[in-house]
């Protein structure tokens, strides 16, 4: 059997923690909190579980994971986010796999709440995630704050877990549009780092295009009313970080 790590990176996350860390206890042979300097209950409610909690500066979603997954006791190592937890069935498969470790990684999908709703299209679901692997055959890769773990070699494999990531989202519509201003900031700053200039026909075509994919074609008009908040919401934010990538273009002239 395999020795498992689960790491979490958290700040501010007291509504969430105790929930997520509940999720893994029974399959975790190590797990490390990496926290943000947090100055809620989170470092509490960590200790009052026994997990190991570190502080760590933040510097972005992915240069996070990445340091974090170096405060792992083992080599394979189940990352979360604090607002998410594991399904039973996910809980089961995970155990399943310790005892017959067979992949250098896991996917399993993950299904969001928001605001007490399951959703299940929009684009939302299943959301594939490889969030169990063996950290020496890769790394957090991405464009900030949109990281996802990368796999490096030409011969590793991965498999997938029955079951779900249960992905506390949001709670309020206000919570989401929040988020939308500041994961804009981030992912425009990332675009402009990385020259990537803004056409006229891409920041006027491409919301629209959003919301059409979302609520039509991704069958989001079948979540009902929060499908549709949903999908306006995905074209503001593609709105917003073209926006916001044109400016930081404009000023840098």
């Amino acid at each position: 059997m395999i020795q498992l790590s689960i790491v979490i990176i958290t700040y501010n996350e007291e509504r969430n923690i105790a929930r997520c860390i509940d999720s893994v206890k029974e399959i975790g042979d190590d797990i490390v909190v990496v926290d943000s300097f947090s100055t809620d209950k989170t470092g509490e409610i960590c200790k009052s579980r026994g997990v190991r909690i570190v502080q760590h500066t933040f510097e972005g979603h992915i240069e996070q994971k990445n340091w974090a997954i170096t405060q792992a006791k083992y080599p394979h190592v189940l990352s979360l986010d604090a607002d998410e937890a594991l399904s039973v069935e996910l809980q089961q498969s995970i155990a399943l796999v310790k005892n017959n470790w067979k992949y250098d990684g896991y996917y399993m999908n993950r299904l969001t709440n928001y605001c007490g709703q399951w959703i299940h299209h929009c684009g939302w679901y299943p959301d594939r995630k490889l969030r169990l692997w063996d950290s020496r055959k890769g790394k957090w890769g991405g464009v900030n704050p949109h990281d996802k773990f990368e796999m490096t070699g030409p011969d590793y494999n991965t498999g997938h877990l029955k079951g779900d990531i249960l992905h506390y989202g949001y709670y309020t519509v206000e919570e989401h549009f929040n988020k939308i201003g500041y994961f804009t900031d981030i992912s425009s700053k990332a675009l402009f780092e990385n020259g990537k200039k803004p056409s006229l026909l891409k920041r006027f075509m491409s919301p629209a295009a959003a919301f059409l994919g979302d609520y039509i074609l991704k069958l989001g008009f079948l979540d009902g009313y929060y499908g549709y908040v949903i999908s306006k919401s995905s074209a503001i934010a593609t709105y917003q970080k073209y926006h916001k990538l044109n400016r930081l273009f404009n000023n840098s002239k």
